[in-house]
């Protein structure tokens, strides 16, 4: 006998009509203020030659090759912190500083605390933030812009000014073409000499603080003449129609009120982090570098991929998922990729196959999130839609475990945490390396505005080889093909040497299978 319809479904149906229906009628009422603000352009100092960090640069650097620049991989998250928190220290004219999220959680509060003290001490400050993630942040950031010598700007602005990110979208719905566009670059300049960019955005996650889960990660530290590079890519957006001054947004006049209460939100948000003396790359702490005078530094000549900030207003210049691609595309012999969320495509299955990867021989590599490991399970199912295809051209893959990260301390210790993969790095022939803030998914290709380095140096990225090498033993499952070429086996590494095979994805992972299966039919994969 056929079940009854539930009796409730109409009315939750209805209910739901209803709901979509007064939240697309309110978001007609939301609206940015009118006329735009205007603002008043600035751009990098280039009077900063005399300062401290000028000189340590200099000194790093080759003084017989002036078209060199001068780079050391971050994998470590307490080292990676760190180094900002030097470069803030030792900064005496200007930080150039754009994220995609800064967090009101501790690592943000110390960060922002940093940018303070710069600001103090008479430094100015350029703080860009896109804005997606600023409407339960009010209070800090209005207090930070209060103070002297600090400017804060904010991309691509929503009308609704506070609550969560979903609800601030939900109440945007008429103007969802405008708003899903969003600045994902990361980007921190200190005197126009020496930059740090990369994946790492500024919250608790991506430095080990997180007592869930914590981000395997990426950051490179820069000096020479990429930096100016970097800070005309900055002055860009920082002057784009797109960039709002937050006073415009706000609505609030900088006073003594607003910096006391940002004083008593940082004030006990913790000191920088311990690291070790060594980090994974036998890199030492960068604030004993910089006491020196010189930095441990490789040289090599690099360029900078940036998209345009009108990206995100429908422009159609070159972008950075292009150019990456097109990397990839001139490779001779090899090609390794880590990208937490990787939707090829079949525009990107075509390359796969293109370039030669007919048999799992190692000449494509691609490392990614297990469903246990990602954070967004919608991303996770369109990657795994095409991952059979990608096997039967020859693509040797490896997902990253949550439970298996805690094995290498790559990005630092995990804790009982669980390890996701956030970093965004390629290595192409064993000399090319690309480090940006730049996902292999269509979000990043059309919608998103990236930044990353190209870097010609081989040794650099056989560093990255070696990193990933001694990881992917311990703390990934590798993928294979069944007997018939038809399913997906995963190996997965034990600790005492052997392998255990999986026939179907390891993990009781059933929330997120749940997640999938009710939202997958509504969301279309040009928006992950």
């Amino acid at each position: 006998m056929q079940n009854d319809p539930p009796v409730l479904a109409l009315p939750r149906l209805r209910a739901s009509s209803f709901l979509l229906a007064a939240l697309t009628l309110l978001a007609g009422c939301m609206s940015l203020p009118q006329p735009p603000p205007a603002r008043t352009a600035s751009h990098a100092l280039t009077d900063a030659g005399d300062t401290a960090l000028a000189r340590i640069a200099a000194a790093s650097l080759p003084a017989q090759a002036p078209q060199l620049s001068g780079f050391r991989l971050l994998p470590e998250a307490p080292t990676a912190f760190n180094a900002r928190v030097v470069l803030m220290r030792s900064a005496q004219k200007t930080l150039d500083v754009q994220y995609y999220l800064i967090a009101d959680d501790a690592v943000g509060r110390m960060f922002l605390r940093e940018l303070r003290d710069a600001a103090l001490r008479g430094v100015r400050v350029r703080l860009l933030v896109d804005d997606l993630y600023t409407g339960g942040e009010g209070l800090l950031l209005n207090g930070l812009a209060a103070f002297p010598n600090v400017e804060l700007r904010v991309f691509n602005p929503f009308p609704v000014r506070s609550g969560g990110a979903a609800w601030r979208v939900a109440l945007s719905l008429d103007d969802f073409g405008r708003i899903n566009h969003r600045m994902h670059n990361k980007l921190f300049i200190a005197d126009n000499n020496v930059a740090v960019s990369g994946g790492r955005n500024i919250a608790d996650e991506y430095f080990m603080r997180s007592p869930d889960a914590n981000f395997i990660d990426m950051d490179v530290l820069s000096a020479g003449p990429v930096v100016r590079a970097m800070s005309a890519v900055f002055d860009g957006f920082w002057n784009s129609p797109l960039s709002w001054p937050w006073g415009a947004l706000s609505g609030t006049a900088p006073d003594a009120a607003a910096r006391a209460a940002f004083d008593a939100q940082v004030r006990d948000a913790g000191p920088p982090f311990d690291e070790r003396a060594h980090d994974a790359l036998s890199g030492t702490p960068l604030a004993g570098q910089v006491q020196a005078g010189r930095i441990e530094l490789h040289a090599a000549p690099a360029r900078v991929l940036a998209d345009n900030p009108d990206k995100a207003a429908g422009g159609s210049e070159p972008t950075v998922a292009q150019q990456v691609l097109a990397l990839f595309a001139s490779a001779q012999h090899n090609v390794h990729i880590a990208s937490p969320y990787f939707v090829p495509g079949e525009a990107g299955l075509k390359l796969l196959h293109a370039a030669g990867a007919t048999q799992d021989n190692g000449r494509i590599v691609l490392i990614t999130n297990s469903i246990g490991a990602t954070d967004e399970p919608l991303v996770y199912a369109a990657y795994a839609q095409q991952r059979l295809a990608m096997l039967q051209a020859g693509v040797r893959i490896y997902e990253v475990g949550a439970e298996l990260g805690r094995r290498m301390p790559r990005s630092g210790d995990f804790g009982q945490s669980h390890s996701r993969l956030h970093a965004k790095v390629a290595t192409v022939d064993g000399r090319w390396l690309f480090v940006g803030s730049m996902n292999l998914d269509p979000r990043s290709a059309l919608i998103n505005t990236e930044i990353g380095l190209v870097i010609d140096s081989p040794q650099l990225a056989r560093e990255v080889s070696a990193l990933s090498s001694r990881s992917l033993d311990l703390d990934s499952y590798r993928l294979r093909l069944s007997a018939d070429g038809q399913r997906i086996e995963w190996l997965e590494p034990r600790t005492d040497g052997s392998t255990k095979v999986h026939d179907s994805e390891p993990g009781e992972h059933w929330l997120k299978r749940l997640q999938i299966w009710l939202l997958q039919p509504f969301v279309s994969n040009s928006l992950l």
